[in-house]
């Protein structure tokens, strides 16, 4: 990482750009595939994308997930500490074979991003998505007095090799156990949730985390990217029989719509004397120089997009056993948390009108896409009022499930006791 070389850092952006804020909703790339298909070899849909939902509901999908997320290898004596002083999880449960989901935070308890980290034992750990976090480390390694060396592994859209060290699909629905049980050489193993196995499929050796995106016994399949068309080749003669479905970029981003998460969040830097030092460091075309915002939410104050751990709903894994970045700003919002996050479902006869406005004389409504309605690239941001006007908080993402015959925001209330809304 480190500035470009022509010495323009992100603070350089930020110092020359008079409205921060209007650059990131109007003059701003975007980072992600999920708003850029040209990003991505993976195909839109395959068949199509209400099949693709239908599919991890009622049979099993195969999703390919090899060219979207960043990696980052972290090796060294020093690993284990580095990771504990910058996640807010605690570790002292994490031992060879296991994952967790991990968390990084600033000094003021804003989240920066989470990822999934993989603890390969004496191969050190693996940390897979969320650019800003891999960029966070990497710069806390580089700048402090850790003996750890990295590896990183960048996105396919971001990777000057053109190709991956590994391959990742997302086996999942229903039906996926027995399609797993069925490609595995050997007696097919019991792996707990979030936890991790060795195996051969069609001769090529995998690691297997047990994760689901819908609720069943899925698991994520990773191995060495040159014989990943090896293993989708026996997962699908195997699944065949069993009704699955690969699943495109549209249907694979809208599966989050049904349990809430919220991917992505802005990371909270771009303010601070005390992260100068951070976004100098920062090449003005990383990531968080490329997020793109929109939505009906526009603040005078890019603080105003920060969230801590509990507006996300991982409060439950913020553990007060260690000392890492942003501990003691945590430990005061964990007294009082402003946010909760729920599901919001949208009206019929709202989305009814909607869409007829498209049939009708005059201009129509702004058009809501599906599967997913997302118009900034990750940073969508919606204001949700009350009929009366009173402010009750904020939508990230919006999309259609087909299962749930919904569409649905995620969504963080300003208040513990929010007068509407399914709880995620």
């Amino acid at each position: 990482m480190g500035t470009e070389a022509n010495g323009r850092s992100l603070q350089d952006l930020i110092d020359t750009t008079p409205d921060l804020i209007d650059y990131l909703y109007n003059d701003s790339p975007g980072a992600h595939s999920r708003g850029r298909p040209d990003l991505t070899p993976v195909r839109q849909e395959f068949t199509n994308w209400r099949d693709e939902q239908r599919s991890w509901r009622e049979t099993a999908v195969l999703f390919d997930q090899s060219h979207h997320m960043p990696e980052l290898y972290v090796k060294g004596p020093d690993a284990r500490r580095l990771l504990e002083w910058i996640g807010v999880n605690s570790l002292a449960n994490l031992g060879g074979g296991r994952a967790k989901q991990f968390i990084g935070c600033t000094p003021r308890g804003h989240v920066i991003g989470d990822c999934i980290l993989y603890d390969l034992d004496d191969e050190g750990f693996e940390l897979v998505s969320s650019t800003p976090l891999l960029n966070w480390i990497e710069y806390q390694a580089q700048t402090g007095d850790w003996d750890v060396s990295l590896q990183r592994d960048n996105n396919t859209s971001d990777n000057p090799t053109g190709r991956r060290l590994k391959f990742r699909f997302q086996l999942d629905g229903p039906n996926a156990a027995a399609i797993f049980d069925e490609i595995v050489e050997g007696a097919p193993p019991e792996i707990k949730f979030f936890h991790t196995a060795q195996m051969r499929i069609a001769g090529v050796d995998v690691t297997v985390l047990r994760h689901s995106m819908s609720g069943h016994k899925g698991v994520e399949i990773s191995g060495p990217y040159d014989e990943g068309d090896t293993v989708r080749r026996a997962i699908l003669e195997a699944g065949e029989k069993h009704g699955l479905r690969q699943g495109g970029a549209k249907a694979y981003y809208s599966a989050s719509f049904e349990g809430g998460w919220m991917a992505y969040p802005l990371p909270g830097i771009y303010t601070g004397e005390e992260l100068r030092p951070y976004r100098e460091w920062l090449p003005a075309t990383s990531w968080e120089g490329r997020f793109q915002l929109a939505g009906s939410f526009r603040p005078e104050n890019i603080e105003e997009y920060y969230v801590t751990p509990y507006d996300l709903g991982y409060g439950r894994v913020v553990k007060f056993d260690h000392d890492f970045i942003g501990r003691e700003a945590l430990e005061q919002i964990a007294q009082n948390p402003p946010r909760t996050r729920m599901t919001l479902v949208w009206n019929k006869e709202d989305l009814l009108r909607i869409y007829g406005s498209l049939l009708e004389d005059g201009t129509p409504y702004k058009y809501l896409d599906l599967p997913v309605a997302d118009y900034g690239n990750l940073q969508h941001r919606d204001e949700v009022r009350t009929l009366d006007g009173r402010f009750i908080g904020l939508v990230t993402k919006v999309g259609y499930s087909g299962n749930e015959r919904k569409v649905l925001s995620s969504r963080c209330s300003t208040s513990s006791t929010p007068t509407w809304g399914t709880r995620s």
